[in-house]
């Protein structure tokens, strides 16, 4: 009886197991009709049973309600300018203040997330242009109080002046503020995220005019209504084309979002935007109702898709395959790209 060895070259001495094959394995497959395989397929595991990320803690309510509500914000100021020098007062006024509201809300769901008001106040002792989280909370500082001044001067009618510049300011301000979320997602390791870093801040910014043309048709008058239904159809049409860049480019990381509760989420969106589109582009313009329904179906469907993102990312850092694959493929399209180039030379 044999007993194993280790030597210069390897192993001596082993018996080969029950499950081993002979040679290539075709004689075996040959005596049972199919290959045995040796090795067991590979599964992706991390030490201890932890994912290979740290999972982010954040609460969906609070993040993926704090996105949401900032996109209809920043949204709602650049249209509320729109509205304003284009002769349709109502509608400019009605956006001011659900911008503040919808500002106020999300600061509030960010520092319920954080914990503490401080942590926010602690993130403006530093500005760095590199980080979008500083970025953002220098954003947030700046446009809240220009869409405060905004929304007071329209709801008052004082200091029509200083209302003017302030609607200026928060519309500015307004873009970055919809669309600096999916740069923040983007700059983490979490893969469903950081594979669609190119089309995350354009998904956001259409998701986010999606939201503001609905809060124009649910608060403003049907009169006034014309151009939030025209922006409507664009951004509906724009957030599906990123959707579809995404979901094609993220490769194997865009495989969360078209599974489990994300996938389900961004299926609700996409129904709900085509059903706020067809209503705005068909009805609203004769019927208050069917503009506030509209409204009301396009505000959903932006929210929708922006907890689908968060839950897509949040399924892709627990599961340690959507890390590790794609480092594999770009590991191994590198090495062939260097065969080749050595090859060639």
């Amino acid at each position: 009886m044999s007993e194993a060895r280790v030597t210069r070259d390897g192993l001596e001495g082993v018996r080969p197991g029950r499950e081993a094959l002979f040679g290539n394995g075709l004689d075996g497959g040959r005596r049972r009709g199919r290959e045995r395989p040796v090795v067991p397929q590979a599964e992706f595991t991390s030490y201890y049973g932890r994912p290979v990320l740290k999972v982010p803690s954040w609460e969906a309510r609070d993040i993926a309600g704090y996105m949401f509500l900032g996109g209809l914000a920043g949204a709602g100021s650049a249209l509320a300018a729109a509205a304003q020098f284009t002769g349709r007062p109502a509608t400019a006024r009605a956006l001011k203040l659900s911008s503040l509201g919808a500002i106020s809300l999300s600061t509030a769901a960010l520092v319920h997330d954080l914990g503490r008001p401080a942590r926010f106040l602690n993130m403006l002792r530093v500005a760095k242009p590199t980080s979008p989280m500083s970025v953002g909370s220098w954003l947030l500082a700046g446009y809240g109080p220009a869409a405060g001044l905004a929304a007071a001067s329209a709801a008052t009618g004082l200091l029509p002046r200083l209302g003017t510049a302030a609607t200026l300011a928060a519309a500015g301000l307004g873009p970055a503020v919809a669309t600096y979320t999916g740069v923040l997602l983007a700059d983490t390791a979490v893969p469903s995220w950081h594979e669609a870093h190119r089309e995350l801040p354009h998904l956001f910014a259409a998701s986010a005019a999606t939201a503001g043309a609905g809060m124009a048709l649910l608060a403003g008058p049907r009169r006034e209504n014309g151009p939030a239904r025209a922006v409507a159809a664009l951004a509906a049409g724009g957030e599906a084309l990123a959707l579809r860049s995404l979901l094609t480019s993220a490769g194997h990381a865009a495989e969360p979002y078209r599974t489990g509760r994300p996938g389900r989420l961004l299926t609700t969106a996409k129904r709900l935007a085509f059903l706020g589109t067809a209503g705005a582009t068909l009805l609203a313009g004769r019927s208050r109702t069917a503009a506030a329904l509209s409204g009301a179906t396009l505000l959903a469907a932006s929210a929708a898709t922006r907890f689908a993102v968060f839950h897509a990312g949040i399924a892709s850092a627990r599961d340690p395959k959507y890390t590790v694959l794609p480092q594999r493929l770009r590991l191994q399209a590198e090495a062939e790209a260097e065969a080749e180039a050595t090859g060639a030379a």
